[in-house]
């Protein structure tokens, strides 16, 4: 991944408000350990996040079909508090920091890679490629059973998803989620217009309700209007888990060149807090058999709630890269 620049990183670091830095970000202060079940990536003693290459199975007594590897969970914020939820009892497909197509049709079938109980199709880990110091690169396939879900299923799409972290010198953390997706079938698969599904995804903690958590958008539009409206970037704040109980911000950063960008975006107005990029959302598309899509994502991890000029900078610099 591409190295951060001095001004890129002061502007990262502004995210909330600091004294003035200089300097490049601590990339070196990144470890990162692999186990036969997971990726982890830490800044010091301090946990940023997993990423899950086994199957993580849902709660006790949850139908089976939930199981799923290929996600991040959990992330934390720079305090150590965790800032995303896992299988949540409205919506046990939510994994924390995580992607996959919902309504796709492929030629005469009809894969939900998302809605794991429909059995239709699933998002898994497939392989290593590169454990770095400052992060990971997985191979992963989206399948189709398109012959019933007790057969073998289909690869559709052959993923490689990148994962880059690094911590500015005011402690926030930054994390690159690039991922390239390859049509390896033999016919297009093809996208109808939908109000989710895509490139990314995020579920906050459990406790993030209407009244403690919030949205803001690059519109300035929060959890009462921004709903399917186009977004540069969206931050989500509320009371960081299982830390000192403070408000963290999680702002997701949209790279220009994704398609449709700036994507629309799916978020709810009541309730738990969920978010994702949706770039099929006003329009249908697809990927032709041979055919790859890039999609590009930033988050900025960060103790205390969010500031729109300064997250908006770093929006810009990220752009420009």
């Amino acid at each position: 991944m591409k190295a951060f620049s001095a001004l890129s990183s002061c502007l990262f670091a502004l995210l909330l408000p600091a004294p003035p830095l200089s300097g490049q970000a601590t990339e070196d202060a990144i470890q990162t350990s692999e186990s036969e079940s997971a990726i982890s990536l830490q800044h010091g003693n301090s946990p940023i996040l997993t990423y899950h290459k086994a199957e993580v199975a849902p709660p006790e007594g949850v139908d089976p079909a939930y199981r799923r590897s290929g996600f991040v969970y959990p992330l934390h914020a720079p305090s150590g508090g965790i800032v995303t939820g896992i299988h949540p009892d409205d919506h046990y497909h939510h994994l924390g920091l995580w992607h996959a197509w919902v309504n796709t049709k492929y030629g005469e079938a009809t894969p939900d890679f998302w809605n794991l109980k429909k059995r239709t199709g699933r998002i898994r880990f497939a392989k290593v490629e590169e454990v770095r110091d400052t992060g990971f690169t997985v191979s992963q396939e989206q399948v189709a059973y398109l012959d019933g879900p007790d057969k073998d299923p289909t690869v559709i799409l052959a993923e490689t998803l990148s994962i880059d972290a690094s911590v500015t010198e005011s402690g926030n953390y930054v994390i690159d989620y690039e991922l390239t997706q390859k049509n390896v079938g033999d016919q297009a698969l093809e996208f109808p217009a939908y109000r989710y599904g895509g490139g990314i995804a995020y579920r906050a903690p459990h406790s993030w309700g209407k009244d403690n958590s919030d949205y803001l958008t690059s519109e300035g539009l929060d959890r009462t209007n921004s709903h399917a409206t186009r977004a540069r970037w969206v931050a989500m704040s509320g009371p960081a888990e299982n830390g000192n109980g403070e408000a963290a911000t999680v702002a997701i950063l949209c790279h220009p060149e994704n398609h449709d960008a700036p994507q629309r975006i799916r978020t709810w107005d009541k309730g738990p807090v969920f978010f994702n990029y949706v770039p099929v959302q006003e329009t249908a598309w697809e990927i032709k058999p041979g055919g790859s899509a890039t999609f590009r994502y930033r988050l900025i991890i960060a103790d205390g709630k969010p500031d729109a000029g300064n997250i908006d900078s770093a929006w810009k610099s990220y752009g420009q890269e």
